[in-house]
């Protein structure tokens, strides 16, 4: 995601930033995160980022067949 925020600034991802600082601390094996904070992130954020990912992958589509 941070390759994707800096490659074009004009994409935007709500929360982007906390979001990936969570998936850090999860691959870097940090114990510091509960179940049910990781638990709690894919619910109240996971719906929003689909949409919002899904909005990109179908304006990439638009642009490609223009």
């Amino acid at each position: 995601m941070n390759r994707i925020i800096k490659k074009d600034s004009t994409i935007q991802i709500t929360n982007s930033r906390k979001l990936v600082d969570v998936r850090n601390r999860i691959i870097d094996g940090n114990d510091s995160i509960s179940d049910d904070i990781v638990w709690g992130i894919v619910i109240k954020h996971l719906p929003l980022l689909m949409i919002e990912v899904e909005a990109l992958i179908n304006s990439s589509n638009c642009s490609r067949e223009i």
